[in-house]
């Protein structure tokens, strides 16, 4: 390839990845900008917030019955990554026995979990918070 024509194929694709894309910010704005649409996002939003609500809820209550030690489970209705305080031996215990996945410094992300699931995840963190050292 000549330099010449690398000179004017650099200088074309220069702007193409040096400078953000418009697209995702016109999709936005076409979005922001229609009262209907934006009134549905907002709509799916506060039902997305709802649902993560109500599941910290639900598991802060299990975690809460189940435990007979008195601990504080208070900050899982404030954590959207809950550092639930366990060690890695601990989180290790979640993954091997109970198959609940999450960090080694015991940060799991409770956006993901249903309500289904609460119990559950109550149950595994009960056991590896009291039973594994």
């Amino acid at each position: 390839m000549t330099y010449r024509l690398k000179s004017q194929l650099k200088r074309l694709a220069w702007p193409m990845y040096s400078n953000p894309p418009i697209h995702g910010a016109r999709i936005v704005a076409n979005g922001v900008g229609d009262p209907t649409m934006f009134g549905e996002w907002k709509q799916e939003m506060e039902e997305m917030a709802g649902r993560i609500k109500n599941v910290r809820q639900k598991l802060y209550d299990s975690l809460s019955a189940k435990d007979k030690s008195g601990k504080d489970w208070s900050f899982i209705l404030r954590q959207m990554f809950s550092y639930t305080g366990l060690n890695k031996t601990q989180s290790d215990n979640m993954t091997n026995k109970w198959h609940v996945y999450m960090t080694k410094d015991g940060r799991i992300s409770l956006a993901g979990l249903s309500l289904a699931k609460c119990e559950y995840l109550a149950d595994a963190t009960i056991d590896s918070f009291h039973n594994v050292s």
